[in-house]
């Protein structure tokens, strides 16, 4: 991936492994997932931002996850979370962005 998984990111994406239904299925999802963190940095049709309280950070959606992220100095992005659409989105991503 181009640019950086912060630790909350990490942690979500060992649990994407936990809760997919076997290894083909996982690696198949995280390489999608991995090529839609690639085209980020550059596509940037994708970006949202989530709330006027939260400056700079973006969020782009994927299938059933939403990525949240903030663009770095150098023009690739820095991964906060990666939360899945069913979860408490703004408990998670205040428990994530500390």
């Amino acid at each position: 991936m181009k640019g950086r998984l912060l630790p909350a990111a990490r942690q979500r994406l060992l649990e994407i492994l936990d809760y997919t239904w076997g290894i083909e299925q996982a690696d198949k999802y995280l390489s999608e997932l991995d090529t839609h963190l690639n085209r980020l940095p550059t596509d940037r049709t994708s970006w949202r931002a989530p709330l006027a309280a939260v400056p700079g950070v973006r969020f782009s959606r994927f299938k059933s996850h939403y990525v949240f992220f903030r663009e770095l100095p150098s023009g690739d992005i820095g991964v906060i979370t990666i939360l899945h659409e069913k979860m408490d989105l703004p408990r998670r991503f205040s428990e994530d962005n500390r």
